[in-house]
């Protein structure tokens, strides 16, 4: 039965979920398994990006100190990296001696460390003699955009670090490896004995922090484990996705890279299907053979409780056995009575109270930019003489591009089309890939015989409408062009329900993409290939050399179109993004343009465009990261490589910043 068309992408991301982990089976023994650990880590860095070389010095800092029954909580900052700032709180048992430590990550509550929920399980392990610390997560609490508290470090916020490969998962793993450091330092704190807890996001951080950091004896994530397939189809924060991890694991891989230390993972019967009790339950049975195989089976338990997304108090009284048999040697594990909570005013927790915090903190996107500047600045320095020098670079970033960030090219098949005509065009149906099918709308002018009329072919992931309000478009219909509108998959009338996510259009189809290692750019120039090739192959009108045209975020998608199809001869970037660097979080963008590590490891916007040269390109203005228009300047400045690259090839007349009406002229000449 045919899949309906906003159901079809979503179809297609579970089926590859689905085959790239089918054939997964269990180690054999624990050789085996050591082996597939080593591969897992080595994995997982990558997706992260890498951790840096040497740690910074953490330089801590106390803030402030609040007295309280039988503990006290400290106010804590320390960097992480160099110029970023975490920001803690201290909960510290009275009396001497070294203690057992637990690092408490937050979730998606809006208070952060500070939120009441997050504070209960702090105060009950302070209470019952342990040291803890609680941090706020990088673009969270305290370590917003602003410096008030409640704000959601995902989304377009998040994505400003795709680019540059430094996903906030990774980074949150980093950070929370810096937070053991910081424990170590501590006098109260036996460091040989650790425990991580967290419920849903905070409950991811705890897995993969628990999972990477072995200095963690006790690993309790709560809300949070279920299977990445299980993603598929949900929406999740951004700081969850790890991008590729389908493509080498399961979550079942991570519980096992906790064994043989202590697991138990909580769960809840009223969660999303993605933490749900059956979900977790594939991926616990899977783990808990490796850890029978360390002879550990009771080192790795699952708690189920009657109750909806979160970390009540039944949770926490699971969670306090645990950590108290785990890191103290007591009990036999079964849950303990919480004592009496009574959580502060979230104000009162602040390191930076009301407006205090120091205007120079740097915030997420803020640190994404500085790591994409040093990026941009490096390549500065490559000394691009001759032309053969450039042929070599470009063909290597090809290289690159196509296999290491936008996930390689599918099988092409066999170019099959459907296509209804009518008094003004035609619309042409095709397989792009199995399971996806894409729409080719044509309006043509009426020809006179043997006539050749040029065509133009136009991306605008906001639709067709849209698109043909564009001044470029308006002017060449004027001029007497065909015009071909191509819907690439997850857009049109195959959007996906419920995608957009605050600034995100494609917020859901993104993540999945992410999962499974084919980043939706990647996908979608695939399929404007298809189209172009396709249709100029089958002899219905589309002339062998048209003009591509992309408006707003299809720009980078027309780019890498074009780097591609030596089809395409002329192309117009019509209000591109000038620039993946941003200080802001992405405005007016698609997020499925931030391909993981397109920066890093290819290069800028103006990279990608120096990589269409020497065929006519004309940008016709331009916006940053934060969707304002650029002046010409600014413009100027950012497309400086391309025009020093369409230089070198002797083809600076094909490089054009320009209006509307002159880019008309210009490719219509």
């Amino acid at each position: 039965m045919p899949v309906e068309p906003p159901l079809q992408f979503l179809q297609f991301m579970k089926v590859r979920a689905a085959q790239l982990r089918a054939a997964d089976t269990p180690p054999a023994d624990l050789e085996q398994w050591q082996s597939r650990k080593q591969q897992l880590r080595q994995n997982l860095l990558k997706s992260w990006g890498g951790f840096p070389a040497e740690p910074c010095d953490l330089n801590p800092k106390i803030l402030g100190e609040l007295k309280r029954d039988g503990y006290r909580i400290e106010k804590v900052v320390f960097q992480t990296r160099p110029g970023i700032w975490m920001t803690a709180n201290a909960y510290i048992p009275d009396g001497d001696g070294k203690r057992a430590a637990v690092l408490n990550v937050h979730g998606h509550w809006k208070g952060a460390k500070q939120d009441p929920v997050v504070q209960s399980r702090c105060i009950g392990l302070a209470k019952l003699g342990f040291f803890v610390l609680a941090v706020d997560a990088f673009g969270a609490g305290e370590r917003g955009l602003t410096k008030k508290l409640g704000e959601y470090h995902g989304e377009m916020v998040a994505a400003t670090l795709l680019p540059v490969g430094l996903p906030l998962s990774g980074l949150q793993v980093y950070e929370n490896m810096r937070a053991v450091d910081y424990l170590l330092t501590r006098p109260e704190v036996d460091g040989s004995r650790l425990g991580i807890t967290g419920a849903s996001g905070g409950g991811n951080q705890t897995m993969y922090a628990g999972a990477f950091d072995e200095r963690f004896k006790a690993v309790v994530p709560v809300c949070s484990v279920g299977t990445y397939q299980s993603y598929i189809g949900a929406a999740c924060c951004m700081c969850e996705v790890v991008p590729n991890a389908l493509t080498y694991t399961e979550e079942s891989g991570l519980l096992a890279l906790v064994a043989p230390r202590a697991l138990m993972v909580i769960n809840a019967t009223r969660d999303g299907f993605q933490f749900s009790v059956g979900e977790a339950q594939k991926s616990i049975a899977a783990a808990q053979h490796v850890f029978r195989m360390y002879g550990k089976a009771g080192s790795i338990s699952h708690d189920i409780f009657e109750s909806p997304h979160d970390y009540g108090k039944a949770m926490r009284e699971s969670m306090y056995g645990w950590m108290t048999l785990h890191l103290k040697g007591q009990g036999l594990g079964n849950p303990i009575p919480e004592p009496e909570i009574k959580p502060e005013d979230p104000e009162t927790l602040r390191c930076y109270p009301g407006d205090t915090r120091p205007d120079d903190f740097m915030t997420l996107p803020q640190f994404a930019a500085a790591a994409g500047r040093q990026l941009n600045a490096r390549r500065e320095k490559d000394k691009l003489e001759h032309r053969e020098h450039w042929d070599a670079t470009s063909e290597r970033l090809q290289h690159t591009l196509a296999n290491s960030v936008l996930g390689g090219w599918p099988q092409r098949t066999e170019f099959a089309f459907r296509q209804q005509i009518s008094d003004t065009g035609a619309t042409y149906t095709f397989e792009s890939e199995p399971g996806i099918e894409i729409t080719a709308t044509a309006f043509y002018r009426h020809r006179g015989v043997g006539e050749k009329v040029p065509l133009a072919v136009i991306l605008d992931l906001d639709g067709i409408a849209h698109a043909a309000a564009s001044p470029v478009v308006k002017g060449l219909a004027v001029k007497g062009w065909d015009r071909l509108f191509i819907e690439v998959r997850g857009t049109g009338k195959c959007a996906v329900a419920g995608d957009k996510v605050m600034r995100s259009p494609d917020h859901n189809s993104c993540e999945w993409s992410l999962w499974t290692g084919r980043p939706l750019l990647g996908q979608w120039i695939w399929d404007v290939r298809r189209a172009i090739e396709g249709l100029i192959d089958a002899g219905v009108g589309v002339p062998d050399r048209p003009a591509l045209i992309g408006i707003g975020s299809a720009s980078v998608v027309a780019l890498g179109t074009a780097i591609y199809s030596k089809k395409i001869a002329n192309l117009v970037l019509v209000d591109p993004l000038a620039s993946f660097v941003s200080d802001q979080p992405y405005e007016q963008q698609w997020m499925g343009i931030m391909a993981p590590r397109i920066l890093r490891d290819v290069g800028d916007v103006a990279h990608l465009a120096a990589m269409v040269a020497p065929r006519k390109l004309v940008v016709v203005g331009g916006v940053d990261g934060a969707g304002t228009a650029l002046k010409a300047d600014a413009l100027e400045q950012s497309f400086a490589f391309s025009r020093k690259i369409y230089g070198l090839l002797e083809a600076e007349a094909n490089f054009t910043l320009a209006n509307p009406e002159t880019a008309v002229k210009l490719i219509s000449g």
